[in-house]
């Protein structure tokens, strides 16, 4: 029996039998009170119950075996990792030799395959669309293809929703599982309804990911459009005249009047200055972050300690870390009676803002989508506040290229966590084209992130009618 939460306590019943299949443990840890309430949901389901994988299941589940990973710089076969498998649009974390060029095939994933990572952080769910058809990702990663009796977007709105990770992510008696293998989900029983609620919120969920897609390639349209318009050359065709190939290992040299008080060897980058040099000769004018017409305000908040509390008592708090995805709500709240001034002077974020993480990972880039309006994130994040939408949007287009994360990640400093601060970023060298051309570029990316919005809101609409008229539940 599960009870409810009680005044400060939340408290369970267990039988002898639970206690024996968790080892004699009698720490309440082991007895998740959420796990022990999702399976008592789907339970109550009036639904007939159909395994989520194995004999007679809704999906095909399995993963890899390991593989050895022949990296070699660019060019080379795109790799990726399960930590970027909620990017919107994932950069390839290192690249493999095309030597054989069938060798990696396996671990290509498909368009409507479902991915889910099974160690580290396990749980976290994503569905293959146009951008990763056919990508190489890790072999620690379960693949499930969906059944045609509910589709892959009922699978994925199952696994998505509390109850489903709750799941996926304890035993059958609530203990924490560290690792997922295939048969584990031999045991999760989904609830599946009428054939018409189904499809209902398998297209819902379809359309969410063909959104994201639309709005990637719209991305790359402006981005595009940006190199050729500054006749860019690829990174890997930039000549580097520093470098002094005869002393047998990585080096440069720098003259005392170019030092700008910096003595890390890192703020020279050749390629950087590459970078800066093709600019200024080029024929458009160049400015930066710095210049108040492009960007009214750059935030950087102070450090300071956090206070979270549960839903309802606060606002989204998001990391650096999940700033390339639809959702980067982690489940932390931050107190408006504990840092109500901070929330709303430093930390609140705006449509359009640019944000750029400046602390440990440096350089990833966001623009922030109408539903991202009033979360917060942390003092990782710097925020530009463009002087119009349109600018903010050109401005991202510049900011997310290879080339402009160079010369942002010149700037780092710091012997142990990599750092960036806002009077750096404001240094960050911009090419301006014509006018009429940088607001085609502009509107191109504002209306991917109207794109990502949709996709964010057709995907919260199918979690809520599977919450209510699947589970008969009402919340999110």
């Amino acid at each position: 029996m599960v009870n409810a939460t009680s005044g400060l306590f939340r408290y369970t019943s267990v039988t002898l039998a639970e206690v024996q299949m968790a080892g004699g443990r009698l720490d309440a840890s082991v007895f998740n009170i959420e796990a022990r309430q999702a399976r008592e949901v789907i339970s109550g389901c009036p639904w007939r119950k159909v395994p989520l994988a194995g004999v007679g299941g809704l999906t095909e589940a399995y993963h890899r075996p390991r593989f050895k990973r022949p990296y070699v710089d660019k060019p080379g076969i795109p790799f990726y990792q399960p930590s970027q498998l909620n990017d919107l649009s994932p950069t390839p974390a290192r690249f493999l030799s095309g030597f054989k060029p069938n060798e990696f095939d396996p671990l290509r994933v498909k368009k409507n395959q479902i991915l889910l990572t099974c160690s580290g952080t396990v749980g976290e769910v994503s569905m293959v669309g146009n951008t990763l058809d056919g990508a190489v990702f890790s072999h620690d990663l379960i693949r499930m293809n969906a059944s045609k009796e509910v589709g892959a977007g009922y699978i994925y709105t199952f696994l998505r929703s509390s109850i489903g990770h709750c799941l996926l992510t304890t035993s059958n008696y609530g203990a924490v599982i560290q690792h997922i293998e295939p048969e584990h989900l031999y045991e999760i029983q989904v609830p599946v309804p009428s054939e018409e609620l189904v499809d209902r919120i398998s297209d819902m969920i379809l359309q969410s990911f063909e959104y994201r897609d639309e709005s990637n390639s719209l991305i790359s349209e402006a981005q595009s459009k940006l190199i050729k318009a500054i006749n860019l050359p690829e990174l890997s065709n930039i000549k580097l005249s520093l470098y002094k190939t005869e002393a047998g290992v990585l080096n440069w040299t720098v003259s005392p009047r170019n030092l700008d008080e910096r003595l890390d060897g890192s703020y020279f980058n050749p390629l950087a200055n590459a970078i800066e040099s093709l600019l200024v000769k080029s024929s458009h004018s160049i400015s930066s972050l710095g210049d108040k017409k492009l960007v009214n305000e750059i935030i950087l908040p102070g450090r300071f300690k956090r206070i979270y509390v549960e839903d309802g008592f606060g606002v989204p708090f998001l990391g650096g870390k999940e700033l390339g995805t639809l959702d980067p709500r982690t489940g932390k709240n931050l107190s408006l009676q504990g840092h109500g001034p901070r929330i709303k002077d430093q930390l609140t974020i705006h449509q359009n803002q640019v944000m750029i993480t400046c602390s440990g990972t440096i350089g990833k880039v966001a623009i922030a989508p109408r539903h991202w309006e009033g979360w917060t994130s942390s003092q990782h994040v710097i925020r530009l506040q463009p002087s119009s939408s349109v600018i903010g949007g050109y401005l991202y287009a510049w900011l997310s290229t290879d080339y402009a994360k160079e010369l942002i990640k010149r700037f780092t400093y710091g012997a142990v966590v990599d750092e960036v601060d806002a009077t750096h970023i404001g240094g960050v060298l911009v090419p301006l084209v014509d006018e009429p051309l940088m607001a085609q570029i502009g509107e191109l990316v504002l209306a991917a992130n109207d794109k990502r919005a949709e996709a964010f809101e057709l995907e919260q609409e199918a979690l809520n009618i599977f919450n209510k008229e699947v589970l008969g539940l009402s919340f999110n």
